[in-house]
């Protein structure tokens, strides 16, 4: 065992021992390049988050938005171990300004997009720039700080956190809602505006964030099968996951995604094993019980948060009428939450030295914010579903800090890359896989819920009489969810109606001309009898006699048609008059309870109109309440599923927490301990042993 590097004196080589690689100053310069990356990486997705119903619209391809959304997320979650390993071995440096510059380049293409499409082959190659914007901060401040040294810094990433959250859902509003600025469409600012910001982040970064390398004497192994392996495994399931709602779970499509990607994964675990410490993600750190329950754990946080979290702006938007702007700030409470939770967590580590009760206390406390979001309905205030968000924001504070440095603690210094990258990788795909199933459980429950919950009697009478009443329907803001939702409803019962009204007219026609010829040939009868008509006359008075009583007859005989059920005679017709309070309300009275007999059996007409209107709610805008109750009503149902599932999942992942143990906090940085391993070179270069 021989030192890679020789000291020119053992006073220097004691002096150096224990001198901080970093000083405070240069920490504050490589957190201000760091601030500048995370910052460009958080306003974007709110920005795009808010504008891209805006950019479907424009493209003629909203329905195609899903796969701009899933591009971005299969490259951004695959690229991120990749990262990770990379870092390890090359330095964060060039790695973060590698990202950032394939980021920018990423966004001025998005700009230049001409189709859906298009935007989402940008947008997964902008995504692959995103993967380092994610994972190499948390891993470059594990390398600077001792984790209760943290603390003393996270305020000012909260800060930018907290600013994009603001900004963002204002900005986004701003460039959806403009027709152009500066002779360009508004919306694609959205992505244009990454260019000077990009740049200033990206100078920030080179002029900053100066970390001290590591030097290594051997060629490193980089395992390029595993690169390749991990993108065949996970670009398949990942797909289905976002599509497989769209294509069917059992579709071909989908069944040939699930095998290429099964394939993937074994390969990708059976090449890990063969590079042993050079794979991307090394086995070894699963023997870890810490490291492997983190990660179990980080799994069922991402599952639960991120696919219940996805429905809270829909509500926002669908049932209580906010605008895409609005929502953004209505989803602030969340945001204060967790950054209040997060910055308390850091301070009580900092002083204590101890963590290891936040992920029970913060699973338990998101668990209790879902558990007060399954008590949403149609009609709850916004507050309300505030204070549940506040509640889920407190508790995933307290997960996301503690959950990371339990994975970094976990791991030797030069395995800090690849652990952090690591728990935020297996994070994203308990995301994805939460996202993709939620999604799957609220769009498969909503058509039978919007149906189901016209089976209430008092919200069906007010929506079936505002839908049968002309002066509701014909209203301009009320066409839309007519034609989507009560048309297809309101058409048959109207058609069944007027037959069964015609049916009667015409009997009751009948049956009067026959009373009338009756009565007509026995008075003639009668009368040829007493010799006062010839009897070769007879038909021929019978006949003029009918002719004149007919009319009168069938008119008297239709108006009681009409009495009867509650009609109108018009053009010698009975028909109801629907714009009759008196009518409309007689008949919506005599079909209420048979069509809610009709839904409960599942033979409504009504499954028809609420099947086809979970693809696009643009008709809900600015329509009557009273017609839109039933599918706001069925919406809230679905959703309050997703939340107790999401209140199941993070209860799982609190009963786990009680058999995690939380490793001791380091009391150097990952650079610090490997310093003073190793020996600091002239150039401020860490020099590691060499057998």
């Amino acid at each position: 065992m021989s030192t890679a590097t020789a000291t020119t004196g053992a006073t220097r080589a004691e002096r150096k021992q224990n001198a901080p690689i970093m000083t405070h100053r240069q920490i504050l310069l490589v957190i201000y390049g760091l601030m500048a990356g995370m910052f460009l990486s958080s306003l974007d997705q709110t920005i795009v988050g808010t504008a891209i119903r805006t950019i479907g619209d424009d493209l003629h391809g909203l329905d195609q938005q899903a796969w701009v959304t899933t591009a971005y997320m299969i490259t951004s979650t695959i690229s991120v171990p990749i990262y990770g390993k990379l870092s390890d071995i090359f330095g964060r440096r060039p790695l973060f300004i590698f990202g950032i510059s394939v980021f920018i380049i990423g966004s001025v293409l998005s700009t230049f997009s001409t189709s859906m499409i298009m935007l989402a082959g940008f947008r997964a190659f902008q995504g692959i720039g995103a993967g380092a914007l994610m994972s190499l901060p948390l891993a470059i401040m594990a390398d600077i700080l001792a984790p209760r040294e943290r603390a003393k810094y996270q305020g000012y990433f909260f800060a930018v956190f907290g600013i994009s959250s603001l900004i963002g859902p204002l900005v986004g509003g701003l460039f959806a809602g403009a027709n152009e600025i500066l002779w360009i469409a508004g919306w694609r600012w959205v992505f244009l505006i990454n260019l000077p910001i990009g740049l200033i982040a990206l100078g920030m970064v080179i002029a900053f964030l100066h970390l001290p390398k590591v030097g290594k004497h051997e060629n490193p192994r980089i395992d390029w099968w595993g690169a390749t392996v991990v993108v065949v495994a996970l670009v398949p399931l990942l797909l289905v996951a976002e599509q497989g709602r769209e294509w069917g779970w059992a579709s071909a499509a989908a069944i040939a995604c699930y095998v290429i990607g099964g394939l993937g994964a074994i390969a990708f675990v059976l090449i890990e094993i063969a590079m042993k410490d050079d794979a991307i993600i090394p086995i070894r750190l699963f023997h870890s019980n810490t490291f492997s329950m983190a990660t179990v754990i980080g799994v069922l946080v991402g599952f639960g948060m991120f696919g219940a979290m996805m429905t809270i702006p829909l509500y926002m938007q669908i049932v209580a009428g906010l605008t895409p702007t609005e929502s953004g700030f209505a989803m602030l409470p969340m945001v204060v939450g967790l950054m209040a939770s997060s910055m308390a967590s850091g301070q009580i580590t900092a002083r204590t030295g101890k963590y290891g009760i936040f992920p029970r206390t913060g699973t338990l406390c998101t668990a209790l914010g879902f558990l007060l979001l399954t008590f949403v309905s149609a009609a709850t205030p916004i507050w309300f579903m505030m204070i549940g968000m506040f509640v889920v924001g407190l508790g995933l504070g307290q997960l996301m800090q503690s959950l990371t440095m339990a994975s970094q603690n976990a791991v030797a210094a030069p395995d800090m890359g690849v652990a952090t990258s690591g728990a935020q990788f297996f994070r994203q795909i308990g995301g994805t896989l939460g996202t993709a199933i939620m999604l799957s459980i609220l769009f498969t429950l909503l058509p039978t819920n919007i149906t189901h919950s016209m089976a209430d009697k008092p919200t069906l009478t007010a929506a079936l009489n505002a839908a049968l009443d002309p002066a509701v329907a014909g209203k301009e803001q009320n066409k839309a969810v007519m034609k989507q939702l009560w048309t297809p409803i309101v058409d048959p019962l109207q058609q069944n109606i007027q037959a069964q009204l015609d049916k009667g007219a015409t009997e009751a026609k009948a049956a009067a001309g026959q009373a009338v010829t009756q009565k007509v040939t026995d008075g003639v009868n009668q009368a040829v009898a007493a010799g006062q008509i010839p009897a070769a006359a007879a038909q021929t008075v019978i006949d003029q006699k009918v002719a004149e009583a007919t009319p009168a007859a069938q008119a008297a005989a239709l108006q009681a048609v009409a009495d009867k059920a509650h009609g109108t005679v018009q053009d010698g017709k009975v028909v109801v008059d629907w714009s009759n309070k008196g009518q409309r309300t007689y008949w919506v009275d005599q079909l209420v309870p048979n069509i809610v007999k009709e839904i409960d059996k599942g033979t409504s007409k009504a499954s028809n109109g609420s099947s086809s209107s979970v693809s696009d709610t643009s008709f809900l805008k600015g329509a009557d309440p009273v017609l839109t109750k039933p599918f706001m009503v069925g919406f809230t149902q679905a959703i309050d599923v997703i939340y107790w599932v999401g209140f199941g999942v993070l209860m799982l992942a609190f009963v786990l927490s009680w058999f995690f143990k939380a490793p001791p906090l380091r009391t150097r940085s990952a650079l610090q301990e490997q310093a003073d391993a190793a020996g600091v070179s002239e150039t401020g270069t860490i020099r590691v042993q060499s057998a």
